[in-house]
């Protein structure tokens, strides 16, 4: 996925290639968009390998665990996430999180509702004892579920009850159901849960959702990618339309998915057991130097790449 080449992206790909492709990546490790806590304190494993242990061992303060739907919901769903956490009284642990451009329907022991992603930063707060059920969609499907414009869920959530959705029993009863499979450990009996729900929606995204996802996947994976531009030459659709299109169906801007990603990549790659020095890691990614990467690095992440990779190093698998 880092090397960045065209090649991987499933664009041009007929539809059985283009949605293997996808749940090949919801099995993997839950690391990209995670970030490291502070020295010592519990949370996400922000290596690879230390959080694929996480995700297994009944041991880990805080676990999270992905996995892929049926094959006929590839194409709605990226994948469903599983935190679970179990802190000794008076620990209280704020987890930093670079949400993927879509939205989240979570389901925790109090709500039912489906997120949006946040600009900056985002924080989710964990205490004491709990689990939740989270479903990453596809770019262009929350669309189809809201009534309004999406640039109003950017940094909000919309209650169950309140989206476009078959309002019978199947859609009452979900949260009940989903929460007891959770909280008796049997993540395929909600997941089962879940997939009959949203095959009763007939949800049936259009050419244009199909486009979204090969933009929102060249913003990810093309490292030549750098400017709005490009990425609408990419895809063959002018820059203004490519503006319109990712406002209209995610509420965000093409230049904010290029700039998301790399800071995707940043905090994973300085995260890592040798991370690269910031000069390459700059290069690697597009930018002009490294006090230019430094001063966006610490935009969004809140301190600087060479602090950040410190705090990850000395905070280990939590």
């Amino acid at each position: 996925m880092r090397d960045g080449g065209v090649r991987d992206a499933p664009g041009d790909a007929p539809d059985d290639a283009r949605d293997d492709y996808w749940r090949r990546r919801a099995g993997g490790a839950a690391t990209k968009g995670v970030l490291a806590n502070a020295p010592g304190e519990p949370g996400i494993a922000p290596l690879a390998d230390a959080a694929a242990e996480q995700a297994v061992s009944p041991d880990a303060p805080v676990r999270l665990a992905r996995h892929a739907v049926g094959d006929d919901l590839a194409h709605l769903v990226r994948h469903v996430w599983i935190p679970r956490w179990n802190l000794p009284p008076g620990v209280v642990i704020e987890q930093g999180v670079l949400e993927y451009p879509s939205s989240n329907l979570v389901i925790d022991a109090t709500s039912a509702a489906l997120h949006g992603p946040a600009l900056g930063r985002g924080f989710q707060r964990l205490e004491g004892s709990g689990a939740a059920f989270g479903v990453l969609l596809q770019p262009g499907v929350a669309h189809l579920l809201v009534a309004g414009r999406m640039s109003a869920l950017v940094g909000s959530s919309i209650p169950l009850d309140a989206l476009r959705v078959s309002h019978d029993a199947s859609t009452a009863s979900l949260p009940q159901r989903v929460r007891a499979a959770v909280d008796a450990g049997d993540d395929a009996v909600a997941i089962a849960a879940f997939e009959h729900w949203l095959r009763a929606q007939r949800l049936e995204p259009d050419a244009d959702a199909d486009l979204l996802r090969r933009i929102v996947d060249l913003a990810e994976t093309d490292r030549g990618i750098l400017r709005v531009d490009q990425l609408a030459d990419a895809v063959g659709v002018s820059a203004r339309a490519l503006q319109r299109l990712v406002h209209e169906q995610l509420g965000l801007t093409p230049k904010w998915l290029i700039g998301r990603y790399r800071m995707q990549e940043a905090a994973q790659r300085l995260a890592t057991s040798d991370p690269p020095p910031l000069a390459e890691l700059a290069a690697d990614l597009g930018f002009a130097d490294q006090a230019h990467f430094s001063r966006q690095f610490r935009a969004v992440i809140g301190e600087t790449p060479r602090r950040y990779a410190r705090a990850a190093a000395s905070a280990g698998p939590g």
